[in-house]
């Protein structure tokens, strides 16, 4: 009985949780960036309040979450990110994964869906904040190498997409091309979660039977060097599939992760 009133609490809590995330999108985006915008400063500042401020807001959500046992965490090295010229990059298995990160990342700049620019509840705190678009791929990697060489740092994602429960992981070579274009330094987080909350295809409502517990580790920095000396086509296809092969081994799953729904 103990079990499945915690099974329900815990169905009404992620849905509650969710349905607070999208309402404190549209709040920033109709009240507090439109007040933030009168503050002093030019465009580059701006830019900086409204994505401290989403960083901020994500650190809360995250407490919030894992307080009312939608999750719980553990997030070793995050004190390594956020360097000027960073480019962040991580295996993608839910979507709660993108609130973490950004949540300990210090102001970022992110890679998002055009769906977010679209979307009532994301569109103007995307906007705002001065995030890039994936979509056109052409304008995607000319904004994300300008961000970096403006020492932004930058959180992408190479799937571009959650992973596909059970398959591989697949990178999209534009995350390869811009580090070696523009990144400072290329840094991945591996991303766990046992078992998985909010995968690709599953609805919100089927949450695992037991509570989510998400472990997020910084890696070392990649070295860039031996790929900047070479065309760029050919050093952006020997990158990506260098990293492809990286993250798989490293993951330590065809899926890039423990690919159950804890059935």
């Amino acid at each position: 009985m103990q079990e499945r009133q915690t099974y329900l609490w815990r169905i009404f809590a992620t849905g509650a949780s969710f349905t607070l995330f999208g309402m404190g999108g549209l709040i920033l985006g109709v009240l507090v960036f439109p007040a933030m915008l009168l503050l002093p400063g030019g465009p580059a500042r701006r830019r900086a309040r409204m994505r401290g401020l989403v960083q901020h807001a994500f650190r809360l959500f995250v407490r919030f979450i894992n307080g009312i046992g939608v999750i719980s965490y553990e997030f070793h090295g995050s004190e390594r990110l956020g360097r000027p010229g960073q480019l962040i990059i991580a295996n993608h298995p839910t979507l709660v994964d993108v609130v973490l990160i950004v949540a300990f990342t210090p102001a970022p700049c992110c890679v998002v869906k055009a769906a977010m620019f679209r979307n009532p509840f994301t569109r103007a705190v995307a906007r705002a904040a001065g995030y890039v678009s994936n979509s056109p791929t052409d304008e995607m990697i000319h904004a994300a190498a300008a961000a970096l060489r403006s020492g932004d740092s930058l959180v992408m994602f190479p799937e571009g997409t959650r992973t596909r429960p059970g398959q591989p992981l697949q990178f999209a070579r534009g995350t390869a091309s811009i580090a070696v274009n523009a990144a400072v330094v290329l840094t991945p987080v591996y991303v766990h979660c046992e078992p998985l909350l909010l995968p690709k295809f599953v609805p919100w409502y089927r949450v695992p039977p037991r509570r989510p517990h998400y472990t997020l580790e910084v890696g070392e920095d990649i070295d860039l060097a031996a790929y900047r000396g070479l065309q760029p086509p050919r050093a952006s296809r020997l990158l990506n599939d260098w990293l492809l092969q990286h993250f798989t081994e490293r993951l330590g799953t065809p899926g890039g992760y423990n690919a159950t729904l804890g059935n």
